[in-house]
């Protein structure tokens, strides 16, 4: 543990709560301009994320903001530190590279705050980033070791061979990878991500992550990714790389398996797994999981598309239901078309709503494993916790920097 913070740069850091609700995304903003000067660190991040409209600046203002308010009571953070470094570790983060983003966070707040960020404010973020850099160094040197000393496990980038590539909709693939060196791979928690490094010809180094869509094994990992936007937008240019280009014999560096969104495999008791679109990858891991090691476990999945045509592993799905008393299966489509059957395709049409969710699965002891687009989550998410949902029993997953999804204010930050 890093020494504690005196209590002068605790007052201090906490009466620039105000300044950071004014003035926090601009900061962020200053300060990823200032950092990516160096193209070392720019390749470090997913670049998906940034620009004028990209969310990881205002997602790093509100955990900015949360850390003021809260740096007197950091068992409030403690999930959203354990989030960061799991990010942190498939980006394969290290020490070394702390410095750099200090020097551009307090440069940041001189230039943004001007004469506010008197030699008094900016000594007190110093020492209070390097406390929380020294909590976040501590856990990703941890988690590091973990990953290294665990059967097929590494650290940083190992190659991996496409094996074999399947169309799972019009706009889904799956990718089934395996270690380039015919070694094992490291068996993952259900609802984990991989991190990928790419080095593209014209776009240069990027970085992505994608989750896990089959369940832990010895020998390969499965990745179901959605082909995004156009190639020549920053969203869309690895996902329509892979869809292009990424054919069987194709060499891609893997991180490895990392996130702390995972299914509690320590308890039998009910679970419902709710998706939405490609939100389906991680979920699908969880249901294979249950499926081969605690069928008896009640087991609930629900999932939303807009239609048949973009529906991705349905057959999978039903399959696995239709092995399985224990599992329940139920699919919206939000826009059935003429060739999509309710019934036999889709159970019923329109989105999943909470109020559904509470009516139809054992809300007074499940626990809620959600993913998918932002609103999906938002609404779901706060929807379960105003019909009574303890939040230790809604656990949601979120593609890019999660921002603020819940209402509550404990919640958010």
């Amino acid at each position: 543990m890093p020494t504690p913070l005196d209590p002068a740069t605790i007052a201090l850091v906490k009466a620039t709560v105000p300044a950071l609700e004014a003035h926090g995304l601009d900061i962020t903003r200053r300060m990823y301009e200032r950092l990516f000067r160096n193209a070392e660190m720019r390749d470090l991040f997913n670049q998906s994320h940034h620009g004028e409209t990209g969310s990881q600046p205002k997602a790093l203002a509100q955990a900015v903001l949360a850390y003021a308010r809260n740096i007197d009571n950091l068992g409030v953070l403690a999930s959203a530190v354990e989030r960061i470094a799991q990010k942190h570790v498939a980006l394969n983060i290290l020490p070394e590279h702390y410095p750099f983003v200090a020097d551009a966070l307090i440069g940041a707040i001189g230039d943004v705050l001007g004469a506010a960020a008197t030699p008094e404010i900016c000594a007190a973020w110093g020492e209070a980033y390097w406390f929380l850099a020294e909590l976040l160094i501590g856990r990703e040197a941890t988690i590091y070791r973990e990953l290294a000393a665990k059967p097929g496990g590494w650290n940083g980038w190992r190659d991996f061979v496409v094996e074999s590539v399947a169309p799972e909709s019009e706009t889904i693939r799956s990718f089934v990878l395996v270690p380039a060196d015919g070694g094992p791979v490291l068996r993952h928690e259900p609802g984990q991500y991989l991190g990928f490094l790419l080095d593209l010809p014209g776009r240069g180094v990027l970085k992505r992550n994608y989750s896990i869509s089959c369940a832990p094994n010895d020998r390969a990992y499965r990745i179901t990714v959605k082909r995004e936007g156009r190639a020549d937008q920053p969203a869309g240019i690895v996902s329509n790389w892979l869809h292009a280009e990424a054919l069987p014999g194709t060499v891609l560096k893997v991180a490895p398996p990392a996130g702390e969104f995972v299914l509690d495999r320590r308890t039998g008791a009910p679970v419902v797994l709710v998706s939405g679109g490609v939100g389906l990858t991680p979920m699908i891991s969880m249901l294979e999981t249950i499926a081969a090691a605690t069928p008896a476990r009640p087991t609930w999945y629900v999932h939303g598309a807009l239609n048949g045509r973009v529906h991705a592993m349905r057959d999978h799905a039903r399959a696995l239901a239709a092995s399985n008393e224990n599992l329940r299966l139920q699919t919206f489509y939000a826009e059935p078309e003429a060739q999509d059957r309710q019934g036999e395709h889709y159970d019923a049409e329109g989105l999943i709503t909470a109020d559904w969710l509470v009516q139809q699965t054992p809300h007074e002891a499940a626990t809620y494993y959600l993913c998918g687009p932002k609103p999906f989550l938002s609404t779901l998410v706060n929807g379960l916790l105003r019909n009574g949902v303890p939040a230790e029993r809604v656990r949601f997953e979120f593609f890019g920097p999660a921002e603020d999804l819940v209402e509550a204010p404990k919640q958010a930050a």
